[in-house]
């Protein structure tokens, strides 16, 4: 069975709640499962185990947190093992116009500087970098973030 790890930091659990509903999508998909860990639990196993890792951020100066970014740095040894793994990304602010594209891309970019592949949220939700939102994800952000979380699952799926 493959595995992936969905990954995140959050202070005030909007977060975590989105990557909650990402890691429901995973277990949607049959053959894969899902792998919740904030960034104080995650190991390096968990990133060498995992078939892809979607990552999870509040807006932080229009970035991820220093606690997420500091894990992409911490496991940067292993980071040609993780070369054409599946990645994407998830976010969450306080304001609309708040940073969260720029957080996603921040991601994204760590992301690809270990050689993964990449994927944004399909057509069916936004269709663009990753899911978002401002404050707790509502009932469509979470639809949306289960769809994000099928599309990486059925991914890894369709590339072991």
């Amino acid at each position: 069975m493959k595995q992936v790890l969905v990954l995140y930091y959050s202070r005030t659990g909007n977060t975590r709640k989105m990557a909650e509903a990402v890691s429901q999508g995973i277990e949607s998909v049959e053959g894969v499962r899902s792998l919740l860990r904030s960034t104080e639990e995650v190991t390096r196993e968990d990133f060498l185990e995992s078939a892809g890792i979607v990552a999870g951020s509040p807006v932080y100066f229009g970035t991820m947190a220093a606690e997420l970014k500091k894990i992409f740095e911490d496991f940067v040894g292993i980071r040609k093992k993780m070369e054409n793994k599946v990645g994407a990304a998830i976010a969450t602010g306080g304001d609309a116009s708040g940073g969260k594209e720029t957080t996603l891309i921040s991601i994204i970019q760590a992301m690809l500087i270990y050689g993964m592949i990449i994927v944004g949220d399909p057509m069916s939700a936004s269709g663009h970098y990753g899911v978002a939102c401002v404050g707790a994800p509502d009932a469509g952000v979470r639809h949306n973030a289960e769809k994000l979380g099928a599309r990486v699952a059925s991914l890894v799926s369709r590339l072991a």
